[in-house]
């Protein structure tokens, strides 16, 4: 007697009718159902053994009456995944005589190892009396495997076939939990693709596709391990080492990723080169979250991307305090133009033959009412990134036409006039207002423009410079040579002068550098199109004989004025006239790593917190103290107990060109390191260090890394 019959006698015999069908129509439907061979049915006794299941499943099963009926449905079938029963085995779940529902199991008995869904409902007689299960089951293999396709999907990009941000944070969380168990560290590496929105722009975006297609190849060979890299958006790349190497070893895997991802790529016809910078967590000691361990790389990443991109940095704690810092900063800004905290300072530019100053370079300063002056190369990029820059320009522009109209003579201003002022349409009409309401004649402004306007030009920005130029401004193109320089636009653009930038001025001097012969070119090519040309960043006289010798018109540089406020420009120039002798070292220093740091500097029993600008291996520019004699001798404080001792050369307010009696030598994290400890005994022996300074020295070292943070002004003064 097949399975399914001898059921249906046994209910027959014991059936008890209800409200419902007539027995002869529910077997008839009970019937016409199991022919479907879709849901199958079962039932068990009140010892959970098997009294009846569908013919076909038994046959699918490979089993014979004998080998299912009468054994319980607990050893045939074993739940495959949690459910809302939080994953019980079915024997608990008939033990505790109560409907389940949708428990996916497996078979001990089914060859191909499908995935079933098996629900039940007990059975009670007329006294109230266990009797046993009924239930339904249905095959699911095809719709948990097409589940699994789409969580797979939903965890890896498209493009790439490498995970997406979804992904890579399961592997995070993954990477945490072990960590949890072994406290074996894990890292995570960002990296973020230089260049490549030009490529993107220029070329197009399935040239891009191509590229990051390319890109994530390149790193799989790299890896090793594909599963382990993801692209989490746009040019931005994820790796998780759930088994950290060491920090040295990560280095290298970092320098070897930059190194790989800067190899010339070729799509189509196309010839593209880019870049890569790399930002490094180590987990769970820089983040016990996914989300702190995102933002705490995304920290390190700007930190590689701010130090000239194309590196790799560590993720430090201190970048979070420059990144709280810098917030604080941005809010800061919204309202400083409000309450007055922002002012126009003006550097001279001097012509090359007889000192005098022929006109103004306007830009912009912040004096923040705690931090004290806050650095350009701080704010201007919070103001680009929060929009705020076009309203700051616009302020700039008119303050420096009203300040300008006040000067006797010719005397000219500049002002910078950034890509996203230039895009703006209304540009033309703002500097028409400017001029209008200041009563400045318009050839008395010039506005400096950067080569970056011609990158998204075309029919508009022609019709910005035709405008301008039928106003009477002159225009100046700015930073000639760094950016993407053409010809063609001279030749199309109504420039009246060019500035050369000061990476060319610097080794100008030297025979063997070929700086002169392109400053040459740079002049020849401006006097052959009636053009001006300005210097910028001289600052020193060999680069200022350089500069005269080779033919340029203006100087503008430290050698003969640091920015001053428009109070002393209006003093010096009531005369009609301003000379200026150059004042400053007769050969070009040594190269200068840009930085803001905070250090210390010690003299007798004082220690002052001081901020270091600029470093070279020979001397340094450190800002925070004044009226600071030139001679004066200090103990230098750059922290980790590294002192050097140093002699005031140049002293300009609050900032003091320093000279140091032994060169620093390199280092890769830091740039430059001590070659030779000086111990604060020492000092004190020196005379330079004493009481108070030299217990702070011991004990309470400042130096400390803040590149781009926000840092406060110290007005000190020696006594």
């Amino acid at each position: 007697m097949l399975i399914g019959a001898k059921y249906r006698s046994q209910r027959r015999a014991g059936d008890r009718q209800g409200p419902g069908a007539a027995p002869e129509t529910a077997c008839a439907l009970l019937t016409s159902v199991e022919g479907l061979c879709t849901n199958w049915f079962w039932a068990t006794d009140e010892h959970g053994r098997i009294t009846y299941v569908s013919d076909w499943v038994a046959k699918e099963f490979s089993a014979v009456d004998a080998e299912l009926v009468g054994r319980t449905l607990a050893d045939i079938f074993k739940v495959e995944t949690q459910t809302t029963e939080m994953g019980k085995s079915i024997g608990f779940l008939l033990a505790k005589r109560k409907a389940f529902r949708a428990i996916n199991a497996r078979c001990s008995h089914d060859p191909d190892e499908r995935i079933w869904t098996i629900s039940g409902n007990p059975q009670f007689d007329g006294s109230g009396a266990f009797t046993g299960f009924h239930g339904v089951g249905a095959d699911i293999t095809a719709v948990q495997e097409s589940a699994q396709e789409i969580a797979r999907l939903a965890s890896y990009d498209a493009l790439t076939g490498l995970r997406n941000r979804r992904g890579t944070i399961s592997l995070v969380e993954q990477a945490l939990a072990a960590s949890a168990k072994s406290e074996g560290p894990f890292a995570i590496l960002l990296v973020d693709l230089d260049r490549f929105k030009q490529i993107n722009d220029t070329l197009g975006h399935p040239v891009g596709d191509q590229l990051l297609v390319q890109v994530a190849e390149r790193l799989s060979r790299v890896i090793k391990y594909a599963d382990c890299v993801g692209r989490i958006g746009g040019d931005e790349f994820q790796i998780v080492l759930t088994d950290a190497p060491p920090r040295e070893e990560l280095s290298k895997l970092a320098d070897e990723i930059i190194a790989a991802v800067s190899r010339p790529y070729f799509v189509g016809d196309s010839r593209c080169v880019i870049g890569a910078s790399v930002g490094i967590v180590i987990g769970p000691q820089d983040g016990e979250m996914s989300e702190d361990l995102a933002r705490n790389a995304d920290l390190a990443l700007y930190a590689a991307k701010a130090a000239g991109k194309g590196c790799h940095r560590f993720f430090q704690p201190d970048m979070l305090e420059a990144a709280e810092d810098r917030r604080q900063l941005e809010q800061d800004l919204i309202d400083a133009l409000e309450r007055g905290e922002l002012e126009v300072n003006y550097q001279p530019l001097v012509s090359a033959t007889d000192n005098q100053v022929k006109g103004f370079e306007a830009l912009l300063r912040w004096n923040h009412p705690d931090r004290g002056r806050i650095s350009p190369a701080l704010f201007i990029p919070i103001a680009e990134e929060t929009n705020l820059i076009a309203r700051l320009g616009e302020w700039v522009l008119r303050q420096a036409c009203i300040d300008a109209a006040s000067w006797p003579g010719n005397l000219r201003v500049a002002v910078n006039v950034s890509p996203i002022q230039f895009a703006n349409p209304n540009l033309t009409q703002t500097v028409v207002s400017a001029l209008a309401h200041s009563g400045l004649r318009a050839d008395r402004l010039e506005l400096e423009i950067t080569e970056s306007v011609f990158i998204d030009g075309g029919k508009e920005t022609d019709q910005t410079f035709a405008a301008l130029k039928k106003i009477g401004v002159r225009l100046a193109l700015d930073d000639f040579g760094t950016g993407y320089s053409s010809l063609g636009y001279l030749k199309s653009a109504p420039f009246d002068k060019i500035k050369i930038d000061q990476s060319f001025v610097r080794g100008a001097g030297d025979p063997k550098s070929r700086n002169s012969a392109i400053i040459t070119s740079i002049v020849a090519l401006a006097q052959a199109l009636g053009m001006e040309t300005t210097a910028e960043g001289v600052e020193s006289v060999d680069q200022l004989q350089a500069m005269r010798a080779l033919g340029v018109s203006l100087i503008q540089g430290y050698l003969y004025s640091l920015p001053v406020p428009a109070s002393a420009v209006a003093t010096n120039v009531s005369g009609g006239r301003w000379e200026i002798k150059p004042i400053g070292p007769a050969r070009q220093r040594e190269n200068r790593v840009a930085t803001f740091r905070r250090i210390g500097a010690v003299h007798g029993d004082h220690y002052y917190p001081v901020i270091l600008r600029n470093l070279s291996p020979t001397g340094a520019l450190i800002e925070g103290m004044v009226n600071v004699p030139v001679g004066t001798r200090f103990v230098i404080d750059f922290g980790d107990r590294q002192w050097m001792l140093a002699t005031v050369r140049r002293s300009y307010g609050d900032h003091q060109g320093v000279e140091f009696d032994e060169p620093l030598v390199g280092d890769e994290e830091t740039g430059f390191r001590t070659r030779y400890r000086v111990s604060a005994m020492t000092a004190a022996q020196l005379g330079l260090v004493g009481g108070r300074a030299e217990e702070r020295m011991q004990h309470e070292p400042l130096g400390r890394a803040i590149s781009n943070a926000a840092f406060p002004t110290f007005q000190n003064s020696l006594r």
